[in-house]
């Protein structure tokens, strides 16, 4: 509930912020003379029910994409010594952590990857590829667990699907505002809506929607190293750091697919502007972090 509040006080400073904005460059009293008469927290609340709808929609039905989506196959029941070894691996991991036992899963995919999802931290679910297992020892494949029970434990699925819907909310608030206003300042339409309105709206969403997504990509590297820092705590600083110099041997390694590149282990690899974009950040960066955590704490 406090992160639910904190994001729709953001929302509503941001709104006053616009206010403010407007005000002092006579935005809008140029609207006003032209006769665009916005109700700007009408305008918000149409703006955020859009916004976090389709975000929170698939939150919570992550976990059952998950399954559909990627093959998830849930171990219910332990067929052999080595899922008997994953499951008691997160379970005492989530003790660690004080969170509820995530389902626990696993994907085809020659990829070594593993991802965490779920609506909240008691209801969650941690999956690892057939290709990490391959790929990994025990204390590599323990620290990769740990790193995602760290993202559960974080909040970070709800965190990004709270930002992600933010960001909505204000890209499709400030296309219609810049849409109106070249509708009616520019093309001088005086009833309705016209076609400027239309098309500068949508091509201001899409702009908008391209500088968005640095933001939430932004975070979503961040959440990163402090997912790595919990994985450190959970299995060993030493373990967290063979299991990403383990990922740097993939020679390609790759986002999963769609809502779930961001919750991931690895990403792909990318550079110069690419890197806005990146999901996760470099493996090499990482690793400079934990090594740098873990000197710190030596010295003490």
């Amino acid at each position: 509930m406090m992160r639910i509040a904190l994001f729709l006080a953001t929302n509503a400073a941001v709104l006053v912020l616009i206010s403010i904005v407007f005000q002092v460059f006579g935005i809008e009293g140029i609207l006003d003379s032209n006769g665009v008469d916005l109700n700007l927290n009408a305008l918000l609340v149409m703006s955020a029910v859009i916004g976090f709808s389709g975000s929170l929609i698939s939150l919570a039905i992550s976990k059952w994409s998950a399954k559909r989506g990627m093959g998830v196959r849930v171990i219910e029941k332990p067929n052999n010594e080595n899922e008997q070894w994953l499951v008691n691996t997160v379970q005492h991991q989530a003790e660690q952590a004080g969170i509820g036992m995530p389902e626990v899963g696993v994907f085809e995919s020659p990829q070594p990857n593993a991802f965490a999802t779920g609506i909240n931290r008691n209801n969650a679910l941690v999956a690892v590829s057939t290709g990490l297992l391959q790929h990994m020892t025990r204390d590599e494949v323990e620290a990769v667990l740990a790193h995602e029970v760290s993202h559960v434990s974080n909040g970070d699925m709800i965190t990004m699907g709270l930002i992600q819907g933010v960001v909505n909310t204000f890209v499709i608030f400030l296309s219609r505002i810049i849409g109106f206003f070249v509708d009616r300042v520019i093309f001088k339409t005086r009833t309705g809506m016209g076609p400027g309105y239309y098309i500068t709206s949508i091509v201001a969403q899409l702009v908008l929607s391209i500088l968005a997504s640095i933001i939430v990509r932004w975070f979503s590297r961040w959440r990163e190293f402090h997912a790595d820092a919990g994985g450190a705590t959970l299995a060993g600083g030493h373990n967290m750091i063979a299991a990403l110099r383990r990922l740097q041997t993939v020679n390609e390694p790759q986002d999963l697919p769609g809502e779930f590149s961001s919750f991931g282990i690895s990403g792909g690899i990318g550079g110069g502007l690419k890197s806005l974009f990146m999901t996760h950040p470099p493996l090499e960066k990482r690793i400079e972090a934990l090594e740098a955590a873990m000197n710190v704490v030596d010295r003490k």
